[in-house]
Formats: C-alpha cells, structure tokens, sequence
C-alpha cells in the first residue's frame, strides 16, 4: 500500500514537471518506479523505497552544492509523512534519500534497524538511482546531454573539470554497483560509459 496520498503525487509531479528539468523529471521517476515493480519481490518494505523515489530528487537547484538538494527533498518526505508513517520507517527513508548526495550505503545502524533486509532495500534503492549510468550507449548519452543542460549556466571548462572529477569518482571505485542484482546487470556497461565518457571530457 503507498505511503503517498494523491495529493502528495499531484504535488510532487508538479515538481518534476518542472521546464528546467531534462533529466531529474519525471520520466526519471518513472523509470525507477518500473525497476522497483520489475525486482519487488527482493525488497522487504516496497512502500518506502516507492516513498524515497518519489521524494529523492523532489527539490533540484543545479546552482545547490552537494548535499542541499538531498537534505532538503529528505526535509520535505518528512514533512509529507510524519503524520502517517512511523518514525523508524520514516528514518530510513530519509536516511536513503539523503544517501543519494553520495551513494555510499547507510549501515544498519544509520537505518536504525538490525534488519539487513533494509540495508539490502537501501542498496538496491541507490542502484536503481545509478543505473542510468549502465544504460545502452544511446540512452546514456541523451542522460550525458541531459544533464549538461540542467547545468547550462556552468562554463565549459568548469563543467569539463567537475563533471570529469565526479565520473573519475565513481570508476575509482571497487564497486559502482552495491547489490549482486545491478552489479551483475550493469557494473561493465557502466565503467564503459564513464570511460567513454571521461575520455570525451579530458579531449
């Protein structure tokens, strides 16, 4: 059973609705929400990632430093949900959604439960959110460029330098991937793009 209520979705897909939106849409959530149905048997609480999908990138300021827009869309899922949903449930879904400023993988602990059905949930929440990255070559590209012009405000040498520090990061990186499902899926496609990628920038 969804945590969201209609008016909760109406307001949210406003926000995703947005012009200046051309990859952080709301095509973005839907396509997460797809994978969410595609492998839902391996989730132990659905209705929180669904919850976490659809509030992870509801505020998007290209001009916010790293990690405003994701405190601030977390704020908001708690604004929207204390009222209905438990405050431990609630945590982790904050706890997710602020974890996609980084994608590192919240501990059981930081999720407040020694369930590690939840940290399993988390890793499979923050894959998803990535997995544009191990997309067919075409598709990665139209993410690439949509990107680049929800920071059209940002010079080219700048973009070239924070753009390439932030793909170097996630290729320097044992695994991109944190569950077996998305590893296995997409981890080569993945480092495939990024080279191909931060090969273009660096030229």
């Amino acid at each position: 059973m969804s945590l969201l209520t209609p008016t909760t979705l109406t307001e949210l897909t406003a926000l995703y609705n947005h012009p200046s939106r051309t990859y952080h849409s709301l095509s973005h959530i839907t396509t997460l929400l797809s994978l969410l149905s595609t492998h839902h048997s391996l989730f132990t609480d659905p209705p929180a990632i669904e919850a976490a999908i659809w509030f992870h990138d509801a505020i998007y300021d290209s001009h916010a430093k790293t990690p405003s827009n994701e405190l601030h869309s977390a704020a908001m899922a708690v604004s929207a949900l204390r009222d209905t949903v438990h405050p431990d449930r609630l945590e982790r879904i904050k706890v997710m959604i602020e974890a996609t400023a980084s994608h590192v993988l919240p501990s059981a602990e930081e999720l407040r439960s020694s369930d590690e059905g939840y940290v399993r949930d988390a890793a499979m929440f923050l894959d998803m959110d990535l997995s544009i990255l191990g997309a067919e070559e075409g598709e990665f590209e139209r993410y690439e460029r949509g990107v680049r012009r929800e920071y059209a405000w940002v010079g080219e040498r700048e973009w070239r330098k924070g753009r390439g520090d932030v793909l170097r990061g996630f290729l320097e990186r044992e695994r991109i991937y944190h569950s077996e499902v998305f590893r296995g899926l997409l981890e080569e496609r993945a480092r495939g793009n990024l080279k191909r990628s931060l090969e273009r920038l660096e030229g």
